[in-house]
């Protein structure tokens, strides 16, 4: 079964979201929207880590996920 990860860092106003292991990181590359890709050493994106996320009320972060079949 796959896992994501998610974790906010509210002092540090980011989100970060795994697909992959974080151990496997490798190098990070920024994109132009203040998104941070994670990848491997193969070049796959583990995950991504969004700069200046801010949430009125940390407490209440809600993350809800669906699957889409095809």
């Amino acid at each position: 079964m796959a896992q994501i990860k998610v974790f906010y860092d509210h002092k540090g106003n980011t989100l970060t979201v795994w697909f992959g292991e974080p151990k496997k990181e490798y190098v990070c590359e920024e994109t132009a929207e203040e998104v941070i890709l994670i990848k491997d050493k193969a070049g796959h994106i583990l995950g991504f880590e969004k700069l200046n996320f801010e949430v009125a009320k940390p407490e209440q972060l809600r993350v809800a996920f669906e699957t889409i079949t095809q």
